[in-house]
């Protein structure tokens, strides 16, 4: 790995813990509009301060996020797709490497559908993509998506994802967390990160799928709806962060919830 990639890396994945914490709000790629995700800039900014990258697309970059600020950016480059489309694993390469290195990204992102009609299709993307990120020193996050299907979220299937993903090479996987967790991270040789995927039903259990995928060997978490869908955001984020960079328990992430959510 050149100099250049491995630095682009250690901005993502802090080396002082060797974990993450990315905020993603790439969602209106194919979601549009979600609730409290209609403003992104009134979303965006007040999590900054306690995220370690934003992951989003260029739409969202230059038209919603300062260019004065100091966190890295993941650059959601894959999509064409839609959720009132037929399916959602139809998506192409959708940003040139150039127009990335022209926005200073950190990394690019793009989901692979495997086990779908378009499997091919999205593989042959990655790979694409990882070539040109190779060239000009870029790291490639593979998603391991499940477009509406998300019963397929188990470790069987999650593992051959996220196995194939780093074989073709890609730096970084993002996968969901699942039973039998470590199976998952035991096949894949690069960091792993997991998606907070629809909002869960409360705090807790946000908190609880933090502290069991980091104590089983995930590199962080890149959460959205969990966070920012989230009554209290700032605190949730805050809680988020102290699991994943400060080993906290759940029963810890409550308490310093609870004592952020009613500041402003």
């Amino acid at each position: 790995m050149d100099w250049g990639m491995k630095n682009r890396m250690s901005k993502l994945i802090k080396p002082k813990t060797g974990k993450a914490v990315w905020l993603a709000v790439d969602h209106g790629y194919f979601l549009g509009p979600l609730k409290k995700l209609e403003e992104p800039n009134k979303t965006i900014g007040p999590l900054l301060p306690y995220c370690d990258a934003l992951m989003l697309t260029r739409g969202v970059l230059r038209n919603c996020v300062d260019s004065d600020i100091d966190v890295p950016i993941i650059l959601r480059a894959s999509g064409g797709n839609s959720i009132v489309g037929k399916v959602l694993s139809n998506e192409g390469i959708t940003v040139s490497m150039e127009d990335a290195i022209r926005l200073n990204v950190s990394a690019v992102a793009l989901s692979v559908y495997i086990g779908t009609e378009h499997e091919h299709q999205t593989l042959i993307n990655l790979s694409k993509l990882i070539d040109g990120g190779q060239k000009y020193g870029i790291p490639v996050l593979a998603v391991t998506a499940v477009g509406k299907e998300l019963e397929k979220r188990d470790a069987r299937y999650l593992s051959l994802c996220c196995r194939i993903s780093a074989e073709l090479g890609a730096q970084m996987v993002k996968t969901y967390y699942c039973d039998d967790f470590p199976k998952v991270i035991k096949g894949c040789p690069v960091p792993v990160v997991i998606a907070g995927g629809p909002k869960l039903d409360t705090d807790e259990d946000a908190f609880k799928l933090a502290y069991e995928a980091i104590q089983e060997g995930a590199a962080g978490v890149d959460m959205g709806r969990n966070i920012w869908q989230s009554d209290f955001p700032v605190a949730k984020i805050k809680a988020i962060r102290a699991i994943v960079h400060e080993n906290a328990t759940v029963k810890k992430a409550i308490e310093i919830f609870n004592s952020f959510k009613n500041k402003k």
